[in-house]
């Protein structure tokens, strides 16, 4: 049986901030840097409002056990 996947925030070390970005890193199968450089994109673009999805997803996704 397969497990299923989870959408946790990441602790420790991977964690920068809060987390999301290594969590969402983890979740999708991509290195991290890669998500972070992204976010770090979009949001000097302008593009939607990432720091408050950020903050929202901080308090929505629950931390790894």
């Amino acid at each position: 049986m397969e497990t299923q996947k989870k959408l946790t925030r990441t602790t420790g070390s991977e964690a920068m901030v809060f987390g999301i970005c290594g969590g969402l890193a983890k979740y999708f199968g991509v290195d991290k840097t890669l998500i972070r450089v992204a976010w770090a994109v979009i949001t000097f673009l302008g593009v939607g409002s990432p720091i408050l999805i950020y903050l929202l997803m901080a308090f929505i996704i629950p931390k790894e056990a």
